[in-house]
């Protein structure tokens, strides 16, 4: 009994000595509530650093947490903290292993899954167990803390109550470092300067090159393959304008459909007119301003979800409809339709119909009768078009990238009437090229009458991937060939006037990496050789490409 006290005593001291451990960070007026930067034991010794802001008085609290590699440092993250505090909560911003002044070695997300290393889970654990708090937890964030919720919610850890997620994922496999087959190293390169050593992301880079296809290494980290072991009440977030979109809608049905007992039914989902990540969830997205019922308050919601959950308040939010989703319209066009907010029990709705590419650049809603017709364009990995930055440009004018001379057009005729999506964008073209292997990006966006191309969503597909995501099929050069792959979700009531617009390109540099088009591994040194190929786009009677649209039925 004597050695017991005494080792009880001892981790106390060490834990003591670890939260006394202070970043040497400017101070901020942060009101009545306490900031403390605590170093959060793992179970193989290692700490992760993680700001914790303590409501005013005292007592005992429930915990939320976040875990993200981003700076947890700066005023503005530290102030909203506090701010969230206020409401009667501890927030603790936790940083992942090896980034920032959290120690043990940075690999990406794979610490925080079902392995030998549990991180969110042991942070989970650590956080009910403190004398503060209730023992309820839950978690929040978006993005990077969207998946490292999902991962967590695998593990099952005791005291984990409920989730309320932004903008997430599930695979990294299909919403990460690849989109479509296709790669993104500069999106993922600048990951080095918050790894706490700066060669962890040059090994890690080097491990994913040893894995171009999805197998067993992208398996054990695909949360698709454990919705079982979901069981906790979450609401979920989704944006329109943002590829990732597709990880809030599966994460919502497996949750929902598939999930443990206190997870199926459970569920909640809003999908709105927003780009990636942001809190609040505001009116005026990319070059488009949306009427002011298109704002959401993520901070307001997410106090009454936890308000309810965590404090057993009876606010009704766990009664409020299942789902519910903004149908968009035309910006900054008064009376057009569309522009509300709609109720669901379930997402998505089941109909739709298609969208075929002719010739002279024609999108309609018949199949070309020509016995031979197809478009064509030069595909040089090293001198590729431009669509600038790392993250989705959704919501702005798509005409920059249409101009560039190796893409290529398909419009419809002004719309005589209104027209609705909802649901699952999907394409079917007819493709050959003269190399092996190639890629194809396909756009779409709402065309309004003075030109602009407002653009809805785009996705990627290497062909290789054709026939799966597990397996590498070449191309037979010159041979027309079928590829089927999904292109984003939307809801939206295109206007009278408007037009529809599908935009097919082979490159679109540095948001995608260029395909070396040589057939062989594609990995950060894929310049060293590379093919110069034409690509072909078919729509003929045999080689009908289209786009299968979720057109809504106006008398339903």
């Amino acid at each position: 009994m004597k050695l017991k006290i005494r080792y009880s005593f001892l981790i106390a001291i060490m834990l003591l000595a670890v939260d006394a451990i202070a970043a040497n960070l400017p101070k901020l007026d942060l009101g009545t509530v306490r900031e403390e930067h605590v170093m959060i034991p793992m179970r193989d010794g290692q700490h992760l650093s993680a700001y914790v802001y303590f409501p005013p008085g005292e007592g005992k609290w429930p915990a939320i947490f976040e875990q993200r590699y981003a700076d947890i440092s700066s005023a503005g993250s530290r102030k909203a903290s506090a701010k969230w505090a206020e409401s009667g909560f501890v927030i603790a911003v936790v940083n992942y292993r090896g980034t920032h002044e959290s120690e043990g070695v940075w690999r990406g997300y794979r610490a925080m899954q079902w392995g030998e290393l549990r991180d969110g889970y042991d942070v989970c654990e650590w956080l009910a167990t403190q004398p503060w708090c209730t023992g309820k937890i839950g978690t929040y964030g978006g993005s990077q803390a969207g998946f490292a919720q999902n991962y967590l919610a695998v593990t099952q850890p005791p005291h984990l109550v409920a989730q309320y997620m932004t903008d997430t994922g599930l695979s990294l496999f299909q919403e990460g470092y690849r989109i479509g087959g296709v790669t993104r190293p500069e999106r993922f390169r600048n990951m080095g300067s918050v790894a706490r050593t700066l060669t962890d992301n040059d090994a890690l880079f080097k491990e994913w090159d040893r894995h171009p296809d999805y197998d067993n290494y992208w398996r054990d980290e695909d949360c698709t393959l454990h919705f079982d072991k979901m069981n906790v009440p979450c609401f979920t977030i989704g944006s329109w304008y943002d590829f990732m979109v597709q990880g809030s809608i599966a994460s919502f049905i497996g949750r929902q459909y598939h999930g443990g007992p206190n997870s199926q039914k459970q569920q909640q989902l809003i999908l709105g007119p927003w780009l990636h990540g942001g809190y609040p969830k505001s009116n005026k997205i990319g070059e488009l301003t949306f009427p002011e019922n298109a704002k959401f308050d993520v901070y307001e919601h997410m106090t009454k979800w936890f308000n309810h959950f965590l404090k057993g308040e009876d606010n009704g939010v766990e009664k409020e409809p299942t789902v519910r989703y903004y149908v968009m319209g035309a910006a900054g066009e008064p009376g057009a339709p569309g522009n509300f907010w709609r109720e669901a029990q379930t997402f998505p709705p089941h109909e739709q119909t298609s969208l075929y590419l002719g010739p002279d650049g024609v999108l309609n809603r018949t199949r070309s009768s020509a016995e031979s017709s197809h478009t064509s364009y030069a595909s040089d990995p090293r001198q590729p078009m431009s669509i600038p930055g790392t993250s989705f440009p959704g919501a702005k004018d798509a005409r920059p990238f249409e101009r560039q001379s190796e893409v290529r057009t398909w419009t419809t005729a002004p719309l005589t009437a209104p027209v609705e999506w909802t649901g699952e964008v999907k394409a079917e073209i007819f493709v050959s090229s003269t190399a092996k292997d190639t890629d194809f990006i396909l756009r779409v966006s709402d065309v309004y009458p003075d030109g602009r191309s407002m653009l809805l969503m785009d996705y990627p597909l290497r062909a290789r991937y054709r026939e799966g995501f597990d397996k590498e099929v070449l191309l037979t050069p010159d041979q027309p060939t079928r590829l089927g792959w999904h292109i984003g979700w939307t809801s939206i009531i295109f206007n009278g006037g408007h037009r529809i617009r599908v935009t097919i390109a082979s490159t679109g540099y540095p948001l995608y990496e260029p395909n070396s088009q040589t057939g062989g591994p594609q990995t950060v040194d894929w310049m060293k050789k590379t093919n110069f190929a034409i690509n072909t786009i078919w729509h003929d009677q045999v080689h009908a490409s289209r786009i299968i649209v979720p057109e809504i039925d106006p008398s339903r």
